[in-house]
């Protein structure tokens, strides 16, 4: 597609915009806050701070002071007290509908896509993330339990024309998806190609249709002006969410990127968190900083607060770990 003069002209006005309101709200900007869906109520992602007599007894201890609640079983108290589901078999109840159970890695089996349905039907995760070519598998194994199927499509590269992804986004949700994560197009946003990165988005969002895409902007890419620009055309596109990484590249994601991504997208586009999202401390961070879905494949360890099991090697993020 030919550079549109008039179209980047436009996309780095929005930008500069932006910018310049976000300069004016520095201060907050940069601060991870708990996303607005979950004020006005107790939850355990929220550190708590409740001085001498300000306990208001939410039961969450465990979860929000750690710190505290480590220095009284150090001085030798062998109990603490906790509300419901704070610690029962559902570790973390509320965090299951955040994450989209990912599974990308090229030479995954039937095996262990089984596991990974068994495991989301058990936890009751948001979605199952998989490659194209697996849909229709998980679809099956699905069926039934309320839990969909998530595609992507351009991945992990992006570097496909808008045609062929439209196509891939079809094919997908004649296969059973119910959801599209797209890489966008990284040369053409970093050759300030903005219409032709625009166009990608939009013909992935025409494909879908009713259904939900989510713009992988690769975050350890970009430099912040880019990651600024991406949500911008995101946005402009018609995509429901911005999310950070494919969890094949560089970096993943960032509290801090989280934040800076859903300053600019608002409220009415959503933010999700991929890439080396292993804890429950990370996924707290994330939803602090404003993310409402976040793409791990450590998804149990996370809602259980146990360890995730350790990369094979150091390359491992290379060939699919998220």
């Amino acid at each position: 597609m030919a550079h549109d003069p008039q179209f980047e002209q436009l996309v780095q006005t929005i930008a500069d915009r932006v910018r310049q309101e976000m300069a004016k709200q520095a201060p907050a900007a940069h601060a991870p806050h708990v996303h607005a869906a979950h004020s006005g109520q107790v939850h355990p992602a929220q550190p708590c701070k409740a001085g001498k007599g300000e306990c208001t007894g939410c039961g969450w201890s465990i979860a929000r002071r750690p710190d505290d609640v480590k220095k009284i079983m150090d001085m030798g108290a062998n109990r603490v007290s906790a509300s419901p589901g704070v610690m029962d078999g559902a570790v973390r109840a509320d965090l299951a509908h955040f994450i989209d159970h990912t599974l990308l890695k090229a030479n995954v089996t039937r095996d262990e896509l089984k596991k990974l349905c068994e495991e989301a039907r058990q936890y009751k995760f948001a979605s199952v993330c998989v490659n194209a070519a697996n849909v229709s598998y998980c679809a099956r194994e699905l069926r039934g339990s309320g839990v969909p199927v998530v595609a992507v499509v351009g991945f992990p590269l992006g570097a496909t024309t808008p045609a062929a992804k439209a196509f891939e986004t079809k094919e997908a949700l004649r296969d059973g998806a119910e959801e599209i994560d797209m890489v966008l197009n990284i040369g053409a946003l970093k050759s300030k190609d903005y219409a032709l990165v625009q166009a990608d988005i939009s013909a992935v969002v025409q494909a879908a249709g009713a259904h939900k895409v989510k713009v992988i902007l690769e975050t350890g890419e970009l430099n912040r002006d880019e990651k600024i620009i991406a949500c911008v055309l995101s946005k402009i596109a018609g995509a429901a969410f911005v999310k950070t990484s494919t969890g094949f590249g560089p970096g993943g994601a960032t509290a801090e990127d989280v934040a800076l991504m859903k300053e600019v997208v608002g409220e009415g586009v959503e933010v999700k968190a991929s890439g080396g999202v292993r804890t429950t401390e990370d996924a707290d961070r994330m939803i602090q900083a404003g993310a409402t879905r976040i793409g791990a494949s450590a998804s149990v360890a996370i809602v259980r607060g146990t360890p995730a099991k350790a990369p094979e090697n150091k390359n491992i993020r290379r060939i699919g770990g998220y």
